[in-house]
């Protein structure tokens, strides 16, 4: 065979040269996510991708749910054990080997022929390389990093989605199950003053309608208790899907109530700064966004030369006994008769644009999302005060002297029973105001880091494929 000539000998070192050096990371990119999520959230994560993690995440979780869950320990265990956010990270795995693919140039083409008659025998070799892919090297390089920078930012969003989700399931499932237990108390209180009524009725001290009102009242608070223990059970089990656990961990262990009020809450001045700088999403659709303008660019600069391909070609033949070596080369070149590549470039342009502009409507939602949230945060807290301050102490007075006057004769049993279901209601929606707070105080901070339930990320990250291809 024979040597194959200079040019095409270099051509390989020096594509190597325009396109650098990329290898993989050792973590598969995960350096940079860990320390966001560490220093905004307190949470640790990993990916796993060995059985020795995978023993060392388990017996993490296995020591957290060792005793009653806490709202961190529940962001810990979602953190560790939910398959979908590992998913999310085999995402970033994936982009990091599109990066290194992209910075490697492509691989050369090698074919033999041989033909044999009438006495002739004729041998082709052919080595064929793609030219302009390693003319454009370096551009696809640089694209495929800021792309898989983007998906970093992408990994760390959807590391905080997974932490904010967790957290709300928990709270919620904590408020049930303390709604469901304050309830208990509430019916036998209700089936004690049911039975007094019937007393009472076989007495001559109460009425008939004193009895139905008892009754009823029995009837309503024991419905109202089968729905809390309907809603604890179910928002158990979601956050026990958030939590990614099954078999025996189902058995985990919850605290019988929602933690106490924070004496003070955040002040945020600048949220809407705050928010801008910081939300991943809002990096990542800018990451996309700038390698949506380098790919525009790379689109303009090869509109007339769709395909190019350059190699060597050597024959070998051998006819009369003579043996001829001819050699040369060979280039082909696409034809731009009918599409002179403004397609492509059209396209391009229009793609880029519809993401510059979601990108827009994105900052200026990011922007009132954080308004929202503080306002909301803020709100909530006051709420939640004031029921604990003010309202729930004021019920637990006009029980007290409901029942004095009750036993004084001076009021009905119809106004015993009002007053004890007006003191369930207020107690229920203390509860409540008090899982909200704490769902506000999530919600906040997604507000401001990311990780919320904002759906604008999908479309703009398909438009930058759509660049692309």
């Amino acid at each position: 065979m024979a040597p194959l000539p200079s040019g095409m000998v270099l051509a390989i070192p020096l594509a190597l040269l325009l396109g650098g050096c990329v290898t993989f990371t050792p973590d598969g990119g995960m350096a940079p996510v860990a320390s966001r999520v560490s220093g905004d959230i307190g949470g640790q994560v990993v990916k796993i991708t060995s059985e020795e993690e995978a023993a060392t995440a388990r017996a993490r979780v296995s020591a957290l749910l060792s005793r009653p869950l806490d709202a961190r320990a529940a962001l810990q265990v979602a953190l560790l054990n939910n398959r979908g956010l590992q998913a999310q990270y085999n995402a970033l795995g994936i982009s990091e080997a599109a990066y290194v693919a992209a910075s490697l140039p492509p691989n050369p083409s090698f074919g033999v022929e041989r033909l044999n008659g009438g006495g002739e025998l004729d041998v082709e070799r052919r080595l064929v390389a793609n030219v302009l892919a390693l003319l454009t090297l370096p551009a696809r390089s640089e694209i495929a990093g800021v792309q898989f920078e983007a998906a970093r930012h992408r990994a760390i969003e959807a590391t905080f989605r997974t932490a904010a989700e967790a957290r709300r399931a928990y709270y919620r499932a904590v408020a049930a199950r303390q709604a469901e237990a304050f309830l208990e108390k509430a019916r036998l209180t209700a089936d004690a003053a049911a039975d007094l009524t019937v007393k009472l009725g076989e007495t001559g001290a109460a009425t008939k309608l004193d009895q139905a009102r008892a009754s009823a009242f029995y009837a309503e608070v024991s419905n109202e208790l089968a729905r809390a223990r309907l809603k604890s059970a179910t928002d158990r089990e979601a956050l026990t899907r958030q939590l990614g656990l099954w078999g025996n961990d189902v058995g985990y262990r919850l605290p019988s109530q929602l933690p106490r009020l924070p004496g003070r809450i955040r002040t945020e001045p600048q949220v809407e700064v705050e928010a801008v700088l910081k939300r991943t999403d809002l990096i990542a659709a800018r990451l996309e966004l700038d390698a949506m303008a380098k790919s525009l660019g790379l689109t303009q600069a090869t509109r007339f030369v769709s395909l190019l391909e350059g190699g060597y070609r050597g024959n070998y033949q051998r006819a009369d006994g003579e043996t001829l070596r001819p050699q040369g080369f060979e280039l082909e070149v696409q034809v731009p008769i009918f599409d002179l590549g403004e397609t492509n470039v059209r396209r391009a342009q229009e793609t880029y644009m519809q993401a510059a502009n979601l990108l827009m409507e994105k900052a200026v939602n990011v922007r009132s999302e954080a308004r929202a949230a503080y306002v909301t945060y803020r709100a909530s807290y006051d709420i939640a005060r004031q029921y604990q301050a003010r309202i729930l102490p004021l019920r637990k007075t006009i029980n007290e002297q409901a029942l004095l006057e009750y036993n004084g004769m001076l009021i009905d049993v119809f106004e015993l029973l009002t007053t004890e279901r007006e003191s369930i209601d207020s107690n229920v929606s203390a509860i409540g105001a008090q899982r909200d707070f704490f769902l506000a105080e999530v919600d906040f901070q997604t507000a401001i880091i990311g990780g919320g339930a904002g759906g604008g990320e999908t479309v703009l990250a398909s438009a930058a494929a759509g660049a692309s291809d």
